[in-house]
């Protein structure tokens, strides 16, 4: 009989997990708090209790081809970066294309505990609460795909007197449109994406905005070489093997290059300071415009807050403050379980690979989705209830203990090495390098020596182009006869959103083509010219 799986929300994350389930025979049923698929994605007018919050401008930051779930694509139409609209779009159709809806409950509130003979049988008891009625129901795993979107972090401790501060103060996720901050004096809180999103959008609406920072940060443009979007541009194999291989020093040096050749970052008050751990840029082509053109100006940390106006680290004060808005991130949490089942300290979990808990005697529960890939979260999300589900069918086995913590010790100093300590990098993994070690487990990784060997065109396209979620549905389990195509037509699907008017080239005419010769004449005689008025003269 097949395995019983609960999987807990309905987002991003929730419905590949249903879809994993299903494609290893599994019997998902999914719990989701709300009314609708999306999670994050799914815009609301006001904030709701348990879901993540998103702003109606939103925008995504990776692009639709790196972004799409691994055997399913964007519709060619698509816009490259895409709104919350259509990313909730593609998930109706993904949905709706794998029959996923059947197996979700909405409405559902939940809690998770282990069955009592958990040593034994691993099984979960999930308690569920639909319109005031309760239902207990006992499943063979769970698959937590909650988000980490969805509890404010407020450090108001760092923050000295802001209880006292008479103008209107709130963390980020309640902010929703620019209605209402006309004429405001506004201050951001955070150097995030969200709090370079809202200071943009803000400054067309509030009299002055000011973000505050205390490392600064790397910017890059949305559109990267050619037009091309910036992940495809930067997420190659390729490059990512030339990166790794440099010491780190000179990696970060080229980066700060880099990102400097668009504009000077130092000369906008962004630059990270010297000797801070490397920070993940934001993507926000609009910033340093508004930026240039005083709307927004960017600030030190805020040392302290009066009843109207904040004094900077710097020594410099700013009156007559509105409206202070904290883009301070989020906690991870997973209210639905008891902390027996995963322990969150200093916002860090021990997760094996970032999915499995290390305390459990059965691994039968894992939790998919809480990375930060610099890159997109659906296809990481995927692949790792790719792995989780054949786990649980016992398909594949996890390594001892020891063997577990040994790899997440080892991964932590890497992580405190790249980023700090910085409670907000705890969760970020690089793409391609953890896309490879999952897919390592699931049996699913590019041979690309054997690619170049049988297939050189493909080869070519895996190992320089940009590292497509596809690439994971090439061979092995899950291997789906579409990826191969999805691949290769890429750039068709990349250009035809843009390429909606192609100019008509006239044809050359003959007394153009003289036009050009004489011209190539005329800086021939001027160079001969040059050279004979600085030659050294005869004696």
């Amino acid at each position: 009989m097949a395995k019983r799986v609960a999987v807990i929300g309905a987002g991003a994350s929730g419905l590949a997990a249903i879809k994993c389930c299903l494609d290893e025979g599994l019997k998902p049923t999914c719990f989701e708090r709300s009314d609708d698929i999306g999670g994050l994605w799914k815009y609301t007018e006001k904030v709701e209790d348990g879901r993540g919050s998103i702003y109606k401008s939103v925008i995504t930051n990776t692009s639709k081809e790196m972004m799409s779930y691994s055997d399913f694509p964007f519709p060619d139409h698509f816009p490259n970066f895409l709104s919350h609209t259509k990313v909730l779009e593609y998930h109706r159709i993904y949905a709706e294309h794998f029959d996923l809806l059947r197996h979700i409950k909405f409405k559902s509130g939940h809690k998770c505990k282990k069955c009592p003979d958990f040593t034994t049988t691993g099984q979960w008891d999930i308690v569920t609460e639909t319109e005031g009625k309760q239902e207990t129901a006992i499943f063979d795993a769970v698959l937590v795909c909650n988000g980490h979107f969805v509890e404010p972090y407020l450090p108001l401790d760092s923050f000295p007197g802001l209880e006292k501060f008479k103008g209107r103060w709130f963390h980020s996720r309640e902010y929703k449109t620019p209605d209402g901050f006309q004429g405001k004096k506004v201050i951001i809180l955070g150097m995030g994406n969200s709090a370079a999103d809202l200071a943009t959008e803000l400054s067309h609406t509030a009299s002055q905005v000011f973000l505050s920072t205390r490392r600064g940060v790397w910017v890059l443009n949305r559109i990267f070489g050619y037009g091309y979007p910036w992940d495809i541009v930067f997420s190659t194999r390729l490059k990512n093997w030339f990166r790794n291989c440099l010491p780190s020093a000179i990696a970060q040096w080229m980066k700060a290059r880099s990102f400097n050749q668009w504009f000077n970052h130092a000369n906008y008050g962004l630059e990270t300071e010297e000797g801070a751990q490397w920070k993940e840029p934001i993507a926000n082509e609009a910033l340093p415009s508004r930026i240039i053109c005083g709307a927004v100006s960017v600030k030190t940390s805020v040392r302290e807050f009066t009843k109207t106006s904040a004094i900077f680290d710097d020594g410099t004060i700013e009156e007559d403050i509105d409206v202070v808005i904290l883009a301070t991130g989020y906690s991870i949490s997973f209210p639905f379980l008891e902390d027996s089942v995963i322990k969150v300290v200093n916002n860090k979990v021990s997760l094996y690979k970032s999915i499995f808990p290390t305390a459990l005697e059965k691994p039968t529960l894992a939790v998919i989705g809480l990375v930060l890939p610099i890159a997109g979260l659906m296809p990481t999300a995927e692949i790792q209830a790719r792995w989780a589900t054949r786990v649980i069918k016992g398909l594949k086995k996890l390594p001892s203990l020891n063997e577990m913590m040994e790899d997440i010790k080892k991964k932590n100093k890497i992580l405190i090495k790249r980023f700090g300590m910085n409670r907000a990098c705890t969760l970020l993994v690089d793409y391609i390098e953890y896309m490879d070690e999952i897919a390592s487990e699931i049996g699913v990784k590019p041979n690309i020596p054997l690619l170049f060997l049988t297939d050189p065109k493909l080869a070519l396209e895996v190992c320089v182009g940009p590292c497509t979620p596809y690439q994971f549905r090439l061979t092995g389990p899950g291997k789906w006869d579409g990826a191969r195509t999805t691949i290769l037509t890429k750039w068709d699907r990349i250009l035809k959103p843009t390429r909606t008017r192609v100019a008509k080239k006239m044809p050359r005419s003959s007394s153009s083509a003289l036009l050009v010769v004489f011209l190539c004449f005329i800086i021939l005689i001027s160079f001969l010219s040059m050279f004979s008025y600085f030659r050294e003269p005869d004696l």
